[in-house]
């Protein structure tokens, strides 16, 4: 794992968690590491365990020159599309931060709809770049607890465990008992408007 600049400067790491998932929010993150304060472990958070990702999410929120993690709701996410809720998540947190990045490193390869600052996307950048991997850290523990808190009111969907991605169990559940406010209707294109939950209309 590297930085990606040689010299002296404000460089962001920005990843989301998230996209694949049938419910809950998207959530991106972004991060301006300091070099005085090394992280050592940091990886992609998808290697690591979940033990890893917490112990590592303290070092980050502790050492970190700067740091932001947003969210963008299902509806939000129905009404603009997943690759744009994703971007406008990632943009909010870069504006966030302070001080500002002059450049930023962003996973996959879509840059974030923002001119004022350099970006240089990068496909699988979250196994390559410190201030990425540390990024994808902060937004996937944001993302799990939140769904393991909302899996207490909804627990036939086994959102603790799946954390909301398209299990076998998670569509069952959505066949059987319908929808929540929390899931992603523009996901669900075979499914009815009829089979929403009830109690959460």
């Amino acid at each position: 794992m590297q930085s990606y600049y040689k010299f002296n400067s404000y460089e962001a790491g920005c990843d989301e968690a998230g996209r694949g998932c049938l419910a809950g929010p998207v959530v991106a993150a972004a991060v301006i590491l300091n070099p005085e304060k090394p992280i050592h472990g940091l990886q992609d958070s998808k290697k690591l365990t979940e033990s890893q990702r917490l112990n590592l999410r303290r070092e980050i929120v502790d050492k970190a020159l700067a740091w932001s993690v947003r969210e963008q709701s299902p509806r939000e996410i129905d009404r603009l599309n997943i690759l744009r809720a994703s971007l406008r998540a990632m943009a909010l947190c870069i504006m966030d931060l302070s001080p500002q990045p002059q450049l930023v490193l962003v996973d996959g390869n879509k840059k974030i709809p923002m001119e004022h600052i350099p970006q240089v996307p990068i496909v699988k950048g979250d196994g390559l770049y410190q201030s990425i991997a540390a990024a994808s850290i902060l937004a996937k523990t944001h993302r799990d607890e939140l769904m393991e808190q909302l899996h207490r009111d909804f627990p036939q969907y086994g959102w603790d465990q799946n954390k909301g991605y398209p299990t076998v169990v998670h569509k069952r559940a959505i066949e059987k008992y319908g929808f929540t406010v929390h899931h992603r209707r523009s996901f669900h294109p075979r499914l009815s408007e009829s089979v929403s939950f009830s109690l959460n209309l």
